[in-house]
């Protein structure tokens, strides 16, 4: 098998409507056009023979490589430091006109030189359709433009400097450059057939640069953070907007399928797709953040998908959606992948689509709460659909079910789909009574109490003294961290501190914290996992609101060290501190915010107090 980049050795360029993930060898190894979720042309990362990828990098015996972004921008440099020359490539997608779906995506690669003199190597190997479709090669007589026809999709590659044919479908170059020179390659892609791209030159590539910078800085500029940990966040927030299609306002969960939770494993997912639940808790820390417009594109997005009540399952939501609001994401093996480092099956498509999750209803409840106004927002409709699914809830909120981590070893009554269905009601009953709108307030009031003393009464273990994963087992699981952030028991009630020593006990590693003990609880899936940065973030909330402020920052700063090179975070963190599933994630990175925002507060307010 080939050596396969570690998950975390990547940076992340895109243009709001897809992504490229970037290696610090210089090879971009994933890539789809002209979505998100459309089929691969660059896959190395899930197969390093079949995948294909688009390598541009200095190959210098000792050659010291470091990868960063231009601050607070989505430009990657990845430079080369060499006893002959200092070298490096700017890696960025242009932002041209992000709220008009297109199938023209552009990747600007530029090399330059600052000292000496440095030789740079293109190698451009697309593979269509994850590698299962096969493409012709048209390359110009001059070598300064080359055309890959795949299915349905061209991809132009232009070039200041010369290219050559290596075999019938993939092209290389050389290119040596001195002090003060540069060269640039731009790959576009578009609809078979479409019109070329306009001539390149170094001018015109410098200027997008420029207007590339500028369109990050000026985006940036509207963030009202200004607490303790300003460069992290902002990273964090553009992370979030790279992985958000902005023709419809939908956030991705990451930008791959694919990358295994354990290395050899089973649990390789795709996550290219809207979760009701990661885009609604989003919404929280865009609005903390002063990101009104964001926080009101996904408010629409929502409201068409309660008001529409189109999903496979015929529920009135399901779990996730692709990101113009299909709800059809069948799931298929690609089984002529071999999968990173040998993780098999590579799935696309997500089966977990059609589960029933009780949670999502809270989530998309909190989510219109907070964006308040929903009546001026949503209008008459859009009340009258909301108003609908909660009466839904109302027949259905005591129903087992797979919960929030997606289980596939049978429907339990889990804790934190009722803590949720919880919220659903207690947000539902607070948007009725502040915009004065017509709801059957008597059974949501009392379906809301009723599902409090039940979690109270069947979520509680005496024998743990802890809050549990679900009626008919001991075992924690951390998810429940929410239960004092959405306001479902007070963050130093005794039951709850009871519970947060239980999960420190068990769950927490050095600060990291596992999800839950997959061998305690099966969950259909052979192996284990890593620590889940998320319950992490949680876990530093749930401190900090416990008045265990030190603590909390602690946990938080030690939580940071695990980030990337250039500050992104995959899904999990592995037992020798390795990121694992898929990359980068949004819910890590919106739980990172949310976490910086609260434990600023509470340590101010101690700061306030005084020694």
């Amino acid at each position: 098998m080939r050596q396969y980049p570690p998950i975390a050795d990547h940076g992340m360029i895109g243009d709001l409507q897809t992504a490229a993930l970037v290696a610090s060898d210089g090879a971009i190894d994933w890539f789809c056009a002209p979505r998100f979720d459309s089929p691969s042309i660059f896959a190395a990362l899930l197969d390093q023979d079949r995948g294909g990828s688009f390598r541009i990098a200095a190959d210098h015996p000792d050659a010291r490589i470091t990868q960063l972004y231009l601050p607070d921008t989505a430009v990657l440099v990845t430079r080369y430091l060499t006893t002959d020359g200092v070298g490096e490539v700017l890696d960025f997608m242009p932002v041209d006109t992000p709220e008009t779906p297109t199938d023209r995506h552009r990747i600007f690669r530029a090399m330059r030189v600052v000292r000496g003199s440095m030789t740079f190597t293109v190698e451009c190997r697309p593979r269509f359709d994850y590698g299962r479709a096969t493409h012709k090669l048209s390359l110009t007589e001059a070598g300064d433009a080359a055309v890959f026809t795949g299915p349905g999709v061209d991809v132009h590659l232009q070039s200041t400097a010369r290219l050559s044919a290596d075999n019938d479908r993939d092209v290389q170059g050389v290119v040596t450059l001195q002090a003060g020179e540069i060269a640039v390659v731009v790959l576009t892609t578009c609809a078979g057939g479409d019109a070329p791209p306009e001539p390149l030159n170094a001018d015109m590539a410098w200027a997008t640069w420029r207007a590339t910078v500028q369109y990050w800085h000026g985006w940036l500029r509207t963030s009202r953070y200004r607490g303790r940990w300003r460069q992290t966040v902002n990273r964090s927030a553009i992370t979030l907007k790279l992985l958000t299609y902005a023709p419809t306002g939908a956030p991705i969960a990451a930008a791959t399928a694919g990358l295994p939770e354990q290395v050899g494993g089973e649990r390789n997912w795709d996550y290219r797709y809207t979760w009701i639940r990661d885009a609604s808790l989003s919404v929280r820390s865009l609005i903390d953040l002063g990101f009104t417009e964001e926080a009101d594109a996904f408010r629409r997005w929502l409201g068409q998908r309660v008001a529409a009540g189109a999903t496979v399952s015929g529920e009135p939501l399901q779990i996730m959606y692709r990101v113009d609001g299909d709800p059809h994401l069948s799931e298929e093996l690609l089984d002529h992948l071999e999968g990173y480092l040998g993780s098999f099956p590579v799935r696309i498509g997500n089966g977990a689509a059609d589960q029933l999750q009780l949670d999502i209803y809270g989530e998309a409840a909190f989510a219109m709460l907070e964006l308040g106004a929903i009546t001026e927002t949503a209008g008459y409709q859009g009340w009258l659909a909301l108003a609908g699914v909660l009466d839904w809830l109302a027949d259905n909120w005591d129903r087992p079910d797979e919960g929030i981590w997606e289980t596939r070893g049978g429907r339990h009554d889990f804790t934190y789909s009722r803590l949720m269905s919880w919220v659903a009601f207690d947000r539902g009953i607070r948007i009725a009574r502040d915009n004065a709108r017509p709801a059957d307030l008597e059974r949501w009031t009392a379906t809301r109490d009723a599902i409090f003393m039940q979690v109270m009464e069947r979520g509680w273990s005496e024998q743990r003294q802890a809050f549990v994963q679900h009626y008919d087992t001991d075992v924690l699981d951390a998810s429940l961290l929410l239960m004092p952030l959405v306001g479902f028991i007070a963050p130093k009630d005794p039951r709850w501190l009871a519970t947060l020593d239980a999960m420190e006990r068990e769950l927490v590693s050095d600060s990291l914290v596992y999800r839950y003990n997959p061998s305690a609880s099966p969950d259909g899936l052979r192996g284990s996992e890593g620590t889940f940065t998320l319950c992490t973030f949680h876990y530093v909330q749930a401190l900090a609101r416990a008045g265990r402020v030190e603590e909390a920052r602690y946990a938080f700063e030690k939580m940071l060290t695990y980030a990337n090179h250039v500050g992104l975070f995959a899904e999990e963190i592995g037992p020798t501190g390795e990121q694992l599933g898929n990359f980068p994630q949004a819910f890590t990175h919106l739980s990172l915010i949310t976490a910086a925002v609260a434990l600023d507060v509470e340590l101010d307010k101690a700061e306030s107090l005084g020694p």
